[in-house]
């Protein structure tokens, strides 16, 4: 079983900067794929980025620019520096981990963590 826990979410004013962190432990088998998704209140679940095990990263066009995910193998930590923050970035930010790569779909990740809010002011 893997467990993901989320942090770093925060509320900041538009314009500044946060850095998610999501921390795995346990059995790390179909895990190379690693993702972040946000939920905004009243809205569907949506796709944020995502980074292979080589390194390779697919955005959302909504962040394109602003945000960057990485990850640290060694430490089976994936993290997300989102800057230049909007209010419509504000949203619970989840991660996520898998076994197909650089998916945009909720469906090919397995293992998700408990999320962390995010809340942007105007």
């Amino acid at each position: 079983q893997v467990q993901l826990v989320e942090s770093g979410g925060g509320l900041v004013q538009a314009g500044g900067s946060l850095r998610l962190s999501c921390a795995a432990s346990g059995r790390t088998f179909n895990t190379q794929t690693r993702a972040w998704f946000r939920q905004a209140p009243g809205k569907e679940r949506e796709f944020v980025a995502t980074i292979r095990d080589s390194g390779t990263s697919t955005y959302a066009d909504s962040v394109t620019g602003r945000f960057t995910i990485s990850r640290d193998n060694a430490k089976n930590t994936v993290y997300l520096q989102m800057n230049s923050l909007k209010p419509e970035d504000t949203a619970i930010y989840y991660c996520a981990a898998g076994g197909r790569p650089g998916s945009y779909y909720e469906r090919d990740y397995n293992y998700w963590g408990q999320g962390t809010q995010v809340t942007v002011s105007s």
